[in-house]
């Protein structure tokens, strides 16, 4: 039997396996974008004779338009249509890369990327909203955990794909944007071949386009203020105004929720304490795993002297663990319940950041980067599928694609918040960036801590997640988890200069 007498797929039915293929391919593409471009920025700024800040954008731009959207991404495909929301956004993702690849100059490649993250944010909560919706109860878990592990392969393909690419001549960079397109025909031929349509029936009236306008605009806000602080100083009156011209943006948005009979986000779904508590968790973790990611890079090229290439080749043990442990730790929450794994997991996640401190300017992989990787590799195993089922779990099921906006733009808003703070926070200065030793030092004050606030994420989930009955379990649905979405963006480093030692990084 392939499907229930509702008409939900069962994850071993040809239709079910067809639905999980489109649905990692269309988020995939959008999770290796965030990470390829990271790459080739040095390459983008020579080819475009280009500094530092137009490159930070090349990079913020994206993240800032996908983050800022996706509550209303979600709210559309509630509305409307998964699977045609979806859609949309592949193509329209699609037709951004075009433009990206044909950019003439850092402006237009930095607007482009912009409505690059206009699509991914489209598509990004209806893939786990579909999934939700599609299959059956029992097999939700299975399929979460192989959309995470898979899309996990898709991240840290990124970094190596990016290298690879790259290296191939001066304006090879365009092509890390073409590969899209390909894929994205094919994910939007499987959608309308065999991805079924859902939506809220419930909803009612027009999508709140003001309330969209007002976080996205509070959003930015934010960030710009967080990203140029320390550049222009924090009393600077531009930092300043963003900062608090966000805040009250943001404020302005909640209070809206509280006065409009059909809000984008309905507050009353925080009234639940394991759906706050597993956003609140979310935040600290991506948090943390985005401050870490965006400094290592950094560390094992201009501290290591590794090349780009290989900086990407150092992270695929990752890959590997998600790819052969995510479904079974998928499998494993639903039988015994989040609350163990989403109370160790973080805590193994910790433990591999915090063995980052061993990595130094000599580099050795298999002794100081590897037993790093593999423990965190381990820890995100552990801890990523529970926290994906449960971000919808304690939520309604018709706000399937709003629980996973939600989710994710908690995980984006953590790395965005993390790349602008981090560095300030571990002493990490501009002047550090010139200083081998300067860097090193700091990159190991930074990785401490994001170690202890892995740590704390987990003795909160300890205290504040519950193991739903069994017959819960049954009834409710699952949700998008903020790990799933692509690593923040690493602000690009420059390469090692001549004479830099160069390190063969084994592939393992």
């Amino acid at each position: 039997m392939t499907t229930t007498a509702d008409g939900r797929l069962d994850y071993a039915s040809a239709t079910g396996r067809w639905v999980l293929t489109a649905t990692i391919l269309g988020s995939g593409i959008a999770s290796i974008d965030a990470t390829v471009v990271n790459i080739a920025l040095p390459a983008i700024g020579r080819s475009f004779d280009t500094g530092l800040q137009v490159l930070q954008w090349v990079v913020t731009a994206y993240t800032l338009s996908l983050a800022g959207l996706l509550l209303l991404a979600g709210a559309l495909g509630d509305r409307y249509g998964r699977r045609l929301v979806f859609s949309i956004g592949v193509v329209w993702f699609a037709a951004a890369s075009v433009l990206c690849g044909v950019a003439p100059n850092g402006e237009v490649l930095v607007a482009a990327r912009a409505l690059q993250g206009v699509g991914a944010a489209l598509l990004t909560p209806g893939s786990l909203a579909i999934l939700q919706a599609s299959f059956r109860p029992d097999d939700r878990s299975k399929a979460i955990g192989a959309w995470s592990g898979l899309g996990g392969v898709a991240t840290a393909i990124g970094p190596f794909l990016g290298g690879w690419l790259v290296g191939m001549g001066a304006s090879s960079w365009r092509l890390i944007f073409a590969i899209n397109v390909p894929i994205a025909v094919l994910v939007v031929y499987l959608t309308w071949r065999h991805v079924p349509e859902s939506r809220d029936e419930e909803a009612t009236g027009r999508v709140d386009l003001f309330s969209g306008a007002l976080v996205t605009a509070g959003l930015v806000g934010v960030t710009y203020g967080l990203i140029e602080g320390q550049a222009q100083g924090w009393t600077s009156p531009a930092v300043l105004g963003a900062l608090a011209g966000g805040v009250v943006l943001m404020a302005l948005f909640l209070w809206r929720q509280t006065r409009i009979a059909h809000p984008m986000l309905p507050l009353g779904v925080f009234r639940s304490a394991q759906f706050s508590a597993t956003n609140v968790v979310t935040f600290i973790i991506y948090g943390a795993l985005g401050g870490a990611l965006f400094l290592l890079p950094i560390q094992l090229q201009l501290v290591s002297g590794y090349s780009p290439l290989e900086a990407g080749i150092a992270l695929l043990p990752v890959t590997v663990i998600m790819l052969l442990l995510s479904a079974r730790s998928g499998a494993l929450a639903a039988r015994i319940g989040p609350r163990l794994q989403m109370s160790v997991g973080p805590v193994v996640v910790g433990a591999g950041m915090a063995l980052y401190t061993r990595v130094d300017a000599g580099g050795n992989y298999l002794v100081q980067v590897l037993p790093a990787v593999v423990v965190l590799g381990l820890g995100l195993c552990v801890t990523v599928a529970p926290l994906t089922s449960t971000a919808l779990n304690s939520a309604p099921a018709t706000h399937a694609g709003m629980a996973s906006a939600v989710n994710n733009d908690v995980a984006r808003a953590a790395g965005l918040i993390a790349v602008a703070v981090l560095p300030a926070a571990a002493g990490i200065t501009t002047a550090a960036y010139d200083s081998p030793d300067l860097l090193s030092a700091g990159f190991h004050r930074a990785v401490l801590i994001c170690a202890a606030l892995c740590v704390a994420a987990g003795a909160l989930a300890a205290f504040t997640i519950r193991n739903p009955k069994p017959q819960q379990a049954e009834e409710r649905p699952l949700s998008h988890c903020a790990l799933s979405a692509p690593p923040p963006a690493i602000t690009p480093a420059a390469t090692p200069g001549p004479g830099s030692p160069t390190r063969q990084v084994p592939a393992s």
